[in-house]
């Protein structure tokens, strides 16, 4: 670049705010038009001429041709998860979450978990005492005198899950059966896996209640890795993946689950941890216009059904009814895996 050059990029950056110098190379980087990024900028009350000038120098500027390199090694692994996602679609059945009893052990784990599939195993609770125990009612009679941690206030706050820590409440569980059972459908409130009741001994009875486990199970390490959930009718828990595999059945009432593959993540706009920004029930396709053409796997769990999370497996889940269900992550299978989550909030 000459000086002369150099001085008129410097004299324009000065001009601009950073955070409009970054705005600029980030959508040029999605691939906008410079016009409809100068008309954008103009809108906003900035110099047309200048913002032309500042998007037009993005071309030559060295760090955004950096940029653009480690681009091209991006799109090249995107272009790879794209085809492997083609290829997975041309499984039979694949766009249906099964749901079966009998499946032994070695077909668990060589067709669904390292195979990455979720599934509904329909027989895995049919011995457990909590089918026939558990209900708001019991809840109260035998533990309605503890206090328990959940999530409250949440129709408040659109990223309630990921600012969940805000929304830590203390309740007695008695206050919350009531609650639960006279307020209606609603996601305001919820216990959550995050109460970690099942690690009081107070609670030890819950955990008396259940049966017969998966086969890729290890029972010693129940107490520590498992969770209770309780809640009205309307709960959902957004888009989002977990960093485990795990198992999760149903004893009172229904879930609606939806699945999405790992390897659609480009599609999903995950700017911010595990979370998606994009609800399911109501997707922004102007702001999100990657998604269309996500293909969504659905399920319902009823009463009995235990259902497979798959490593990395996008879902978003929601209560159809008053729901007590319990999800556990004990398999006797590696089942600790380090993902690169973003930590963007100003996307």
């Amino acid at each position: 670049m000459n000086t002369a050059a150099s001085a008129t990029s410097t004299a324009t950056q000065e001009a601009l705010a950073d955070n409009w110098l970054q705005w600029a190379a980030e959508n040029r980087l999605r691939g906008c038009t410079p016009e409809s990024m100068v008309d954008t900028m103009a809108a906003a009350g900035l110099d047309r001429a200048l913002c032309a000038q500042a998007v037009a120098m993005l071309e030559t500027d060295p760090v955004y041709r950096a940029a653009l390199r480690h681009q091209q090694l991006l799109r090249k692994l995107e272009s790879v998860v794209a085809n492997q996602q083609k290829l997975w679609e041309m499984r039979p059945g694949y766009g249906q979450v099964e749901k079966r009893a009998g499946v032994s052990r070695d077909e668990l784990l060589d067709r669904y978990v390292c195979g990455s599939r979720p599934l509904v195993l329909t027989d895995i609770a049919a011995d457990w005492p909590a089918m026939q125990r558990w209900s708001p009612a019991d809840l109260k009679a035998r533990f309605g005198h503890l206090d328990i941690e959940i999530q409250a206030e949440r129709n408040a706050d659109p990223r309630y899950e990921e600012n969940k820590l805000k929304h830590r409440h203390m309740a007695r569980l008695a206050d919350f059966v009531d609650r639960v059972l006279a307020g209606g459908p609603t996601n305001d409130y919820y216990m959550t896996a995050n109460n970690e009741a099942l690690r009081r001994p107070e609670f030890a009875p819950l955990l008396a209640d259940i049966g017969t486990l998966p086969s890729i199970c290890d029972r010693a390490e129940l107490p520590r890795l498992s969770s209770f959930w309780f809640g009205p009718a309307g709960t959902n828990t957004p888009l989002h993946h977990d960093t485990i595999m795990l198992f999760h059945t149903q004893v009172v009432g229904r879930k609606r689950w939806r699945f999405i593959s790992p390897l659609e993540s480009p599609k999903l706009y995950n700017f911010n941890n595990v979370f998606s920004p994009i609800d399911i029930d109501r997707p922004d396709l102007a702001r999100y216009p990657l998604f269309s053409q996500v293909k969504v796997l659905e399920v319902v769990a009823e009463p009995g059904d235990t259902v497979f999370l798959p490593l990395g497996w996008w879902h978003q889940v929601t209560s159809l009814d008053v729901s007590l269900s319990f999800s556990y992550s004990n398999l006797a299978v590696p089942n600790h895996y380090s993902f690169a989550n973003p930590d963007i909030h100003d996307w």
